[in-house]
Protein backbone atom coordinates (compact mmCIF):
# COMPACT_ATOMS: atom_id res chain seq x y z
CA UNK A 1 0.00 0.00 0.00
CA UNK A 2 1.07 3.32 -0.69
CA UNK A 3 1.18 6.31 1.93
CA UNK A 4 1.55 9.91 1.81
CA UNK A 5 3.08 12.38 4.52
CA UNK A 6 4.71 15.78 4.46
CA UNK A 7 7.95 16.67 6.21
CA UNK A 8 10.16 19.18 6.39
CA UNK A 9 13.58 20.21 4.50
CA UNK A 10 16.01 22.93 5.03
CA UNK A 11 18.33 24.40 2.54
CA UNK A 12 20.37 27.26 3.68
CA UNK A 13 17.92 29.31 5.84
CA UNK A 14 14.65 28.01 4.14
CA UNK A 15 12.61 25.32 4.88
CA UNK A 16 11.12 22.97 2.21
CA UNK A 17 7.90 21.01 2.48
CA UNK A 18 8.75 17.81 1.47
CA UNK A 19 6.50 14.34 0.58
CA UNK A 20 7.37 11.42 1.96
CA UNK A 21 5.71 8.37 0.05
CA UNK A 22 5.75 5.12 1.67
CA UNK A 23 5.05 2.33 -0.56
CA UNK A 24 4.71 -1.30 1.28
CA UNK A 25 4.85 -4.46 -1.07
CA UNK A 26 5.94 -8.32 -1.49
CA UNK A 27 8.90 -9.24 -2.25
CA UNK A 28 12.24 -9.86 -0.44
CA UNK A 29 12.70 -7.73 2.75
CA UNK A 30 14.49 -4.37 1.91
CA UNK A 31 13.95 -0.83 3.28
CA UNK A 32 15.50 1.89 0.88
CA UNK A 33 15.43 5.84 0.95
CA UNK A 34 16.10 7.60 -2.45
CA UNK A 35 15.28 11.35 -3.23
CA UNK A 36 18.55 12.79 -2.97
CA UNK A 37 19.29 11.53 0.64
CA UNK A 38 22.04 12.33 3.16
CA UNK A 39 23.82 9.56 5.07
CA UNK A 40 22.27 11.06 8.21
CA UNK A 41 18.74 10.34 6.39
CA UNK A 42 19.71 7.00 5.14
CA UNK A 43 20.90 5.92 8.50
CA UNK A 44 16.84 6.62 9.64
CA UNK A 45 15.84 3.32 8.44
CA UNK A 46 17.56 1.17 11.49
CA UNK A 47 16.20 4.41 14.01
CA UNK A 48 12.53 3.90 12.96
CA UNK A 49 12.91 0.38 12.41
CA UNK A 50 14.07 -0.02 16.12
CA UNK A 51 11.85 2.88 17.19
CA UNK A 52 8.41 0.79 16.12
CA UNK A 53 9.45 -2.44 17.68
CA UNK A 54 10.34 -0.58 20.74
CA UNK A 55 7.21 0.93 21.32
CA UNK A 56 4.65 -2.04 20.61
CA UNK A 57 4.72 -1.42 17.00
CA UNK A 58 5.15 -4.20 14.14
CA UNK A 59 7.16 -3.75 11.73
CA UNK A 60 6.54 -5.37 8.49
CA UNK A 61 8.77 -7.85 6.80
CA UNK A 62 8.10 -6.86 3.65
CA UNK A 63 9.90 -4.61 0.88
CA UNK A 64 9.74 -1.00 1.91
CA UNK A 65 10.58 2.02 -0.13
CA UNK A 66 10.45 5.72 1.05
CA UNK A 67 10.66 8.22 -1.38
CA UNK A 68 11.02 11.87 -0.63
CA UNK A 69 9.73 14.37 -3.15
CA UNK A 70 10.94 16.66 -4.74
CA UNK A 71 13.59 14.30 -5.69
CA UNK A 72 15.98 16.91 -6.93
CA UNK A 73 16.04 18.54 -3.55
CA UNK A 74 19.36 17.47 -1.62
CA UNK A 75 17.46 16.17 1.97
CA UNK A 76 19.52 16.13 5.09
CA UNK A 77 19.39 16.05 8.90
CA UNK A 78 17.37 13.26 11.32
CA UNK A 79 14.27 14.92 10.60
CA UNK A 80 12.73 12.66 8.61
CA UNK A 81 12.20 9.87 11.12
CA UNK A 82 8.87 10.89 12.31
CA UNK A 83 7.01 10.96 9.07
CA UNK A 84 8.87 8.10 7.89
CA UNK A 85 7.65 6.22 11.25
CA UNK A 86 3.82 7.57 10.53
CA UNK A 87 4.17 6.15 6.79
CA UNK A 88 4.91 3.09 7.64
CA UNK A 89 1.91 2.38 9.78
CA UNK A 90 -0.66 4.42 7.43
CA UNK A 91 0.68 1.96 4.87
CA UNK A 92 -0.22 -1.08 7.20
CA UNK A 93 -3.92 0.61 7.41
CA UNK A 94 -2.61 1.38 11.83
CA UNK A 95 -3.91 5.05 11.18
CA UNK A 96 -6.05 6.43 8.46
CA UNK A 97 -4.74 8.55 5.82
CA UNK A 98 -6.99 11.70 6.60
CA UNK A 99 -4.97 12.09 9.91
CA UNK A 100 -2.07 13.48 8.54
CA UNK A 101 -3.59 15.59 5.51
CA UNK A 102 -2.48 18.85 5.75
CA UNK A 103 -0.01 18.33 9.08
CA UNK A 104 3.81 18.40 8.63
CA UNK A 105 5.85 16.02 10.75
CA UNK A 106 9.44 16.33 11.96
CA UNK A 107 11.91 14.72 14.76
CA UNK A 108 14.38 12.66 14.97
CA UNK A 109 13.48 9.45 16.81
CA UNK A 110 15.46 7.87 19.46
CA UNK A 111 15.14 4.06 19.79
CA UNK A 112 13.22 3.98 22.64
CA UNK A 113 10.71 6.09 20.75
CA UNK A 114 11.47 9.04 22.17
CA UNK A 115 11.02 12.06 19.29
CA UNK A 116 14.69 14.46 19.99
CA UNK A 117 15.24 17.79 18.87
CA UNK A 118 16.09 19.10 15.10
CA UNK A 119 17.57 21.67 14.09
CA UNK A 120 15.64 24.99 11.90
CA UNK A 121 12.65 24.77 13.87
CA UNK A 122 11.75 28.09 13.18
CA UNK A 123 12.17 28.22 9.59
CA UNK A 124 10.25 25.22 9.23
CA UNK A 125 7.23 27.01 11.33
CA UNK A 126 7.69 30.13 8.95
CA UNK A 127 6.85 27.30 5.80
CA UNK A 128 3.86 26.05 7.51
CA UNK A 129 2.27 29.35 8.60
CA UNK A 130 -1.05 29.56 7.54
CA UNK A 131 -0.97 26.59 5.97
CA UNK A 132 -0.11 23.17 7.47
CA UNK A 133 -0.28 22.02 11.11
CA UNK A 134 3.23 21.02 12.18
CA UNK A 135 3.88 17.93 14.75
CA UNK A 136 7.35 18.47 15.92
CA UNK A 137 9.75 17.57 19.20
CA UNK A 138 8.49 19.31 22.37
CA UNK A 139 11.40 20.91 22.89
CA UNK A 140 11.22 22.51 19.25
CA UNK A 141 7.81 23.43 19.65
CA UNK A 142 8.23 27.36 21.75
CA UNK A 143 10.75 27.96 18.91
CA UNK A 144 8.18 27.27 16.00
CA UNK A 145 5.62 28.79 18.00
CA UNK A 146 7.66 32.09 17.73
CA UNK A 147 5.80 32.44 14.21
CA UNK A 148 2.86 34.66 14.27
CA UNK A 149 -0.28 31.94 12.52
CA UNK A 150 1.59 28.56 12.74
CA UNK A 151 -0.16 26.00 14.91
CA UNK A 152 2.98 24.01 16.57
CA UNK A 153 1.51 20.58 18.28
CA UNK A 154 4.50 19.25 20.39
CA UNK A 155 4.97 15.11 21.13
CA UNK A 156 7.51 13.86 23.13
CA UNK A 157 7.28 10.37 21.81
CA UNK A 158 6.15 7.96 18.70
CA UNK A 159 2.81 6.54 20.80
CA UNK A 160 1.71 10.00 21.69
CA UNK A 161 1.91 11.36 18.14
CA UNK A 162 0.34 8.52 16.89
CA UNK A 163 -2.32 9.12 19.88
CA UNK A 164 -2.43 12.39 18.74
CA UNK A 165 -3.21 12.13 15.23
CA UNK A 166 -5.32 9.28 15.40
CA UNK A 167 -7.16 11.89 17.62
CA UNK A 168 -8.02 9.78 20.82
CA UNK A 169 -5.78 12.36 22.65
CA UNK A 170 -5.92 16.24 22.87
CA UNK A 171 -2.87 18.40 22.70
CA UNK A 172 -3.24 22.16 22.69
CA UNK A 173 -0.72 23.97 20.38
CA UNK A 174 2.55 25.82 21.82
CA UNK A 175 2.02 29.48 22.79
CA UNK A 176 4.72 32.03 23.08
CA UNK A 177 4.10 35.71 25.03
CA UNK A 178 6.23 37.51 22.68
CA UNK A 179 5.73 40.60 24.80
CA UNK A 180 7.11 38.40 27.94
CA UNK A 181 10.29 37.63 25.64
CA UNK A 182 11.40 41.23 25.00
CA UNK A 183 10.23 42.54 28.30
CA UNK A 184 12.68 40.25 30.58
CA UNK A 185 15.21 41.92 29.97
CA UNK A 186 18.33 41.74 32.59
CA UNK A 187 21.13 44.25 33.70
CA UNK A 188 24.03 44.21 32.17
CA UNK A 189 26.24 41.83 32.98
CA UNK A 190 28.93 43.59 30.53
CA UNK A 191 29.06 47.54 31.69
CA UNK A 192 30.96 49.75 30.77
CA UNK A 193 31.25 51.26 34.16
CA UNK A 194 33.24 48.49 34.84
CA UNK A 195 35.80 50.20 32.69
CA UNK A 196 38.25 53.00 33.94
CA UNK A 197 39.58 55.72 32.43
CA UNK A 198 39.88 55.21 28.45
CA UNK A 199 37.16 57.89 27.85
CA UNK A 200 38.16 58.45 24.14
CA UNK A 201 38.00 54.79 23.39
CA UNK A 202 34.58 54.69 25.07
CA UNK A 203 33.90 57.68 23.15
CA UNK A 204 35.10 56.31 19.92
CA UNK A 205 32.67 52.99 20.00
CA UNK A 206 30.12 54.87 20.90
CA UNK A 207 30.08 56.39 17.67
CA UNK A 208 30.81 53.25 16.49
CA UNK A 209 27.46 52.09 17.96
CA UNK A 210 25.34 55.24 17.00
CA UNK A 211 26.41 54.83 13.42
CA UNK A 212 26.97 50.92 12.52
CA UNK A 213 31.16 51.28 11.67
CA UNK A 214 33.82 49.15 11.83
CA UNK A 215 36.42 49.40 14.63
CA UNK A 216 39.76 48.34 14.84
CA UNK A 217 41.45 48.97 18.02
CA UNK A 218 45.16 49.14 18.14
CA UNK A 219 47.15 48.49 21.44
CA UNK A 220 49.92 47.01 23.67
CA UNK A 221 48.68 43.66 26.16
CA UNK A 222 46.57 44.46 28.81
CA UNK A 223 45.06 47.74 28.17
CA UNK A 224 41.67 46.56 27.39
CA UNK A 225 40.97 46.25 23.92
CA UNK A 226 38.74 42.76 24.66
CA UNK A 227 37.07 44.26 27.78
CA UNK A 228 35.61 47.11 25.87
CA UNK A 229 34.54 45.32 22.96
CA UNK A 230 32.89 42.76 24.81
CA UNK A 231 30.90 45.60 26.40
CA UNK A 232 29.78 46.87 22.69
CA UNK A 233 26.76 45.05 21.83
CA UNK A 234 25.37 46.19 24.97
CA UNK A 235 25.47 49.71 23.89
CA UNK A 236 23.84 49.14 20.73
CA UNK A 237 19.88 49.61 19.93
CA UNK A 238 17.53 46.77 21.08
CA UNK A 239 16.49 44.80 18.64
CA UNK A 240 13.28 45.02 16.66
CA UNK A 241 11.27 41.72 16.58
CA UNK A 242 12.16 41.20 12.71
CA UNK A 243 15.52 41.39 13.98
CA UNK A 244 15.48 38.78 16.58
CA UNK A 245 13.42 36.61 14.45
CA UNK A 246 16.11 36.96 11.23
CA UNK A 247 18.83 36.09 14.36
CA UNK A 248 17.23 33.09 15.75
CA UNK A 249 16.73 31.78 12.41
CA UNK A 250 20.70 31.46 11.89
CA UNK A 251 21.27 30.44 15.36
CA UNK A 252 18.33 27.75 15.01
CA UNK A 253 20.06 26.71 11.46
CA UNK A 254 22.82 26.01 13.16
CA UNK A 255 21.68 24.28 15.93
CA UNK A 256 22.65 26.73 18.66
CA UNK A 257 19.01 27.70 20.69
CA UNK A 258 19.63 24.46 22.92
CA UNK A 259 17.25 24.96 25.79
CA UNK A 260 17.68 28.52 26.25
CA UNK A 261 14.67 31.24 25.55
CA UNK A 262 13.18 30.21 21.78
CA UNK A 263 13.92 33.95 20.55
CA UNK A 264 17.33 36.04 20.90
CA UNK A 265 16.23 39.01 22.11
CA UNK A 266 19.78 40.84 22.91
CA UNK A 267 22.54 41.48 20.30
CA UNK A 268 24.68 38.25 19.32
CA UNK A 269 28.42 38.63 20.54
CA UNK A 270 30.70 36.26 19.10
CA UNK A 271 34.86 36.25 18.88
CA UNK A 272 36.09 32.84 17.43
CA UNK A 273 39.31 32.19 17.95
CA UNK A 274 42.48 32.98 15.28
CA UNK A 275 42.67 29.35 14.14
CA UNK A 276 39.23 29.03 12.71
CA UNK A 277 39.35 28.45 8.98
CA UNK A 278 37.61 30.25 5.99
CA UNK A 279 34.30 27.93 6.54
CA UNK A 280 34.29 28.24 10.21
CA UNK A 281 34.50 32.29 10.15
CA UNK A 282 32.52 32.84 6.21
CA UNK A 283 30.45 29.60 6.26
CA UNK A 284 30.27 26.71 4.29
CA UNK A 285 31.76 23.29 4.69
CA UNK A 286 30.81 19.54 3.10
CA UNK A 287 27.10 20.35 4.52
CA UNK A 288 26.83 24.11 4.27
CA UNK A 289 26.40 25.63 7.41
CA UNK A 290 26.35 29.67 8.54
CA UNK A 291 29.77 31.02 9.97
CA UNK A 292 30.48 33.03 12.52
CA UNK A 293 29.96 36.09 10.82
CA UNK A 294 26.17 35.05 10.18
CA UNK A 295 25.84 33.87 14.04
CA UNK A 296 26.63 37.45 14.67
CA UNK A 297 23.86 38.80 12.33
CA UNK A 298 22.71 42.37 13.89
CA UNK A 299 25.12 41.88 16.43
CA UNK A 300 29.39 42.46 17.00
CA UNK A 301 31.57 40.23 15.68
CA UNK A 302 35.40 40.31 17.17
CA UNK A 303 38.29 39.57 16.12
CA UNK A 304 41.14 39.71 18.58
CA UNK A 305 44.88 39.86 17.31
CA UNK A 306 43.19 39.65 13.80
CA UNK A 307 46.94 39.69 12.21
CA UNK A 308 47.12 36.47 13.66
CA UNK A 309 44.12 34.81 11.28
CA UNK A 310 45.27 33.71 8.19
CA UNK A 311 45.15 36.10 5.02
CA UNK A 312 42.85 34.48 3.01
CA UNK A 313 40.07 34.00 6.13
CA UNK A 314 40.05 37.92 6.63
CA UNK A 315 40.33 38.51 2.84
CA UNK A 316 36.73 36.38 3.01
CA UNK A 317 35.36 38.96 5.12
CA UNK A 318 35.31 41.48 2.52
CA UNK A 319 32.18 40.40 0.07
CA UNK A 320 30.01 39.86 3.79
CA UNK A 321 30.62 43.59 5.41
CA UNK A 322 30.01 45.38 2.32
CA UNK A 323 26.89 43.31 1.25
CA UNK A 324 25.39 42.16 4.49
CA UNK A 325 25.24 38.75 3.02
CA UNK A 326 27.41 35.85 2.99
CA UNK A 327 26.71 33.65 -1.02
CA UNK A 328 27.36 29.74 -0.92
CA UNK A 329 27.95 28.18 -4.07
CA UNK A 330 27.85 25.01 -4.54
CA UNK A 331 27.10 22.55 -7.77
CA UNK A 332 23.66 22.04 -6.25
CA UNK A 333 22.51 24.94 -4.98
CA UNK A 334 23.49 28.67 -3.74
CA UNK A 335 23.06 29.49 -0.37
CA UNK A 336 22.29 33.10 1.19
CA UNK A 337 22.97 33.42 4.52
CA UNK A 338 22.33 37.01 6.64
CA UNK A 339 25.63 38.88 7.88
CA UNK A 340 25.04 42.27 9.11
CA UNK A 341 27.37 43.16 11.74
CA UNK A 342 29.32 45.44 13.28
CA UNK A 343 33.34 43.86 12.79
CA UNK A 344 35.02 44.87 15.62
CA UNK A 345 38.99 44.04 15.26
CA UNK A 346 41.94 44.43 17.88
CA UNK A 347 45.44 44.36 16.95
CA UNK A 348 48.72 45.33 18.67
CA UNK A 349 51.20 48.03 17.31
CA UNK A 350 53.81 45.72 16.87
CA UNK A 351 54.48 41.54 17.55
CA UNK A 352 56.34 42.37 20.56
CA UNK A 353 53.20 44.59 21.66
CA UNK A 354 54.98 47.87 22.99
CA UNK A 355 55.72 50.21 20.08
CA UNK A 356 54.98 53.35 21.57
CA UNK A 357 54.67 52.23 25.37
CA UNK A 358 56.35 54.53 27.60
CA UNK A 359 56.72 51.96 29.90
CA UNK A 360 58.13 49.03 27.95
CA UNK A 361 60.44 49.01 25.60
CA UNK A 362 59.84 48.17 21.77
CA UNK A 363 62.29 45.05 20.35
CA UNK A 364 60.65 45.31 17.00
CA UNK A 365 62.60 46.79 14.12
CA UNK A 366 61.01 49.16 11.55
CA UNK A 367 60.77 45.98 9.26
CA UNK A 368 58.98 44.06 11.52
CA UNK A 369 56.25 46.46 12.56
CA UNK A 370 55.61 47.08 8.94
CA UNK A 371 55.35 43.23 8.06
CA UNK A 372 53.09 43.10 11.08
CA UNK A 373 50.60 45.87 9.89
CA UNK A 374 50.96 44.36 6.84
CA UNK A 375 48.49 41.27 7.23
CA UNK A 376 45.94 43.54 7.03
CA UNK A 377 45.09 43.75 3.39
CA UNK A 378 44.22 47.30 1.96
CA UNK A 379 40.35 46.49 1.03
CA UNK A 380 39.91 45.17 4.64
CA UNK A 381 41.36 48.00 6.15
CA UNK A 382 39.19 50.21 3.94
CA UNK A 383 36.12 48.89 5.51
CA UNK A 384 36.87 49.59 8.75
CA UNK A 385 35.71 52.93 9.27
CA UNK A 386 37.63 54.01 12.75
CA UNK A 387 40.66 53.21 13.88
CA UNK A 388 40.99 53.74 17.48
CA UNK A 389 44.49 53.80 19.52
CA UNK A 390 43.91 52.31 23.15
CA UNK A 391 47.37 53.05 25.32
CA UNK A 392 47.72 51.49 28.62
CA UNK A 393 45.67 52.95 31.45
CA UNK A 394 47.40 54.80 34.01
CA UNK A 395 47.63 53.47 37.26
CA UNK A 396 46.11 56.04 39.51
CA UNK A 397 43.41 55.88 36.98
CA UNK A 398 42.66 52.07 37.64
CA UNK A 399 42.28 52.71 41.58
CA UNK A 400 40.57 55.80 41.04
CA UNK A 401 36.50 55.86 42.67
CA UNK A 402 34.99 58.14 40.48
CA UNK A 403 31.77 57.35 39.28
CA UNK A 404 32.00 55.97 35.52
CA UNK A 405 28.92 56.11 32.72
CA UNK A 406 26.96 52.96 32.63
CA UNK A 407 26.23 51.06 29.32
CA UNK A 408 22.05 52.58 30.03
CA UNK A 409 23.60 55.83 29.80
CA UNK A 410 25.45 55.36 26.85
CA UNK A 411 23.03 53.43 24.62
CA UNK A 412 19.89 55.70 25.16
CA UNK A 413 22.20 58.60 23.25
CA UNK A 414 23.15 55.41 20.73
CA UNK A 415 19.38 54.58 20.37
CA UNK A 416 18.46 58.39 19.78
CA UNK A 417 21.13 59.01 17.14
CA UNK A 418 19.58 55.72 15.59
CA UNK A 419 15.95 57.45 15.21
CA UNK A 420 17.55 60.13 13.43
CA UNK A 421 19.21 57.68 10.68
CA UNK A 422 15.94 55.50 10.59
CA UNK A 423 14.28 58.91 10.23
CA UNK A 424 16.29 60.34 7.46
CA UNK A 425 16.59 57.20 5.57
CA UNK A 426 13.46 55.81 5.60
CA UNK A 427 13.06 55.66 1.68
CA UNK A 428 16.84 54.93 0.87
CA UNK A 429 16.40 51.49 2.65
CA UNK A 430 19.34 52.01 4.45
CA UNK A 431 20.03 51.57 8.33
CA UNK A 432 22.56 53.59 9.54
CA UNK A 433 25.58 55.56 8.34
CA UNK A 434 27.83 52.84 7.93
CA UNK A 435 25.75 51.47 5.01
CA UNK A 436 26.04 54.90 3.07
CA UNK A 437 27.37 54.92 -0.45
CA UNK A 438 29.20 57.10 -2.48
CA UNK A 439 25.67 59.08 -4.16
CA UNK A 440 24.56 58.77 -0.31
CA UNK A 441 27.47 60.68 0.89
CA UNK A 442 27.11 63.66 -1.75
CA UNK A 443 23.79 63.70 -0.49
CA UNK A 444 23.65 63.41 3.71
CA UNK A 445 27.11 64.71 4.20
CA UNK A 446 27.51 68.31 2.81
CA UNK A 447 30.07 70.29 4.45
CA UNK A 448 30.54 74.24 4.85
CA UNK A 449 33.71 75.86 3.74
CA UNK A 450 35.54 75.69 6.97
CA UNK A 451 34.78 72.23 6.82
CA UNK A 452 35.98 71.54 3.35
CA UNK A 453 38.99 73.78 4.40
CA UNK A 454 39.85 71.46 7.21
CA UNK A 455 39.40 68.15 5.89
CA UNK A 456 41.39 69.23 2.87
CA UNK A 457 44.51 70.64 5.22
CA UNK A 458 44.02 66.95 6.95
CA UNK A 459 44.19 65.04 4.26
CA UNK A 460 47.78 67.01 3.33
CA UNK A 461 49.36 67.63 6.17
CA UNK A 462 48.67 64.09 7.72
CA UNK A 463 48.97 62.32 4.73
CA UNK A 464 45.45 60.73 4.97
CA UNK A 465 44.62 58.15 1.37
CA UNK A 466 41.50 58.85 -0.53
CA UNK A 467 39.90 55.88 0.92
CA UNK A 468 39.85 57.59 3.96
CA UNK A 469 38.07 60.79 2.84
CA UNK A 470 34.41 59.35 2.75
CA UNK A 471 34.68 57.09 5.71
CA UNK A 472 35.84 60.76 7.54
CA UNK A 473 32.20 61.77 6.36
CA UNK A 474 29.95 59.22 7.15
CA UNK A 475 31.52 59.32 11.05
CA UNK A 476 31.52 62.90 10.95
CA UNK A 477 27.97 62.52 10.00
CA UNK A 478 26.91 60.18 13.25
CA UNK A 479 29.07 62.22 15.21
CA UNK A 480 26.73 65.04 14.34
CA UNK A 481 23.96 62.97 15.06
CA UNK A 482 24.88 62.20 18.44
CA UNK A 483 25.01 65.83 19.09
CA UNK A 484 21.60 66.30 17.68
CA UNK A 485 22.68 68.49 14.90
CA UNK A 486 21.09 67.78 10.81
CA UNK A 487 24.60 69.61 9.63
CA UNK A 488 28.03 68.73 9.86
CA UNK A 489 30.01 70.92 11.61
CA UNK A 490 33.87 71.60 12.04
CA UNK A 491 34.35 69.79 15.46
CA UNK A 492 32.52 66.75 13.88
CA UNK A 493 34.86 66.58 11.47
CA UNK A 494 37.67 67.35 13.98
CA UNK A 495 36.72 64.14 16.06
CA UNK A 496 36.05 62.00 12.91
CA UNK A 497 40.09 62.52 11.47
CA UNK A 498 41.38 61.50 14.88
CA UNK A 499 39.83 58.19 14.27
CA UNK A 500 42.01 57.12 10.69
CA UNK A 501 45.13 56.87 12.65
CA UNK A 502 46.20 53.49 9.89
CA UNK A 503 45.69 55.97 7.31
CA UNK A 504 48.58 58.49 7.76
CA UNK A 505 51.75 57.62 5.45
CA UNK A 506 53.84 57.54 8.85
CA UNK A 507 51.57 54.87 10.19
CA UNK A 508 52.62 52.68 7.62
Amino acid sequence: MLAKVLSAALVGLDAHVVEVEVDIGGGLPQFSVVGLPDATVRESRDRVRAALKNTGFSFPVKKITVNLAPADLKKEGSGFDLAIAVGILVAEDLLPAEAVRDRVLVGELSLDGRIKPIAGALSIGMACRKTYELVLPADNAPEAAVVEGVQAFPVHTLPEAMEFLQGTRAIPPAVVDHRALFASTTADEEDFADVKGQEHAKRALEVAAAGGHNVLMIGPPGSGKTMLARRLSGILPPMEPEEAIETTRVHSVAGLLGNGPPLITTRPFRAPHHSISDAGLIGGGAVPRPGEVSLAHHGVLFLDEIPEFKRHVLDGLRQPLEDGTVMLTRVSASLRYPARVMLVAAMNPCPCGYYGDRSRECLCTPQQIRRYRARLSGPLLDRLDIHLEVPPVPVRELGGEGQQEPTSAIRARVTAARARQATRYRKERLYSNAQLKPRHVKKYCTIDTAGRTLIEQAMTRLGLSARAYGRILRVARTIADLAGSDQIATVHLAEAIQYRGLDRRSEL
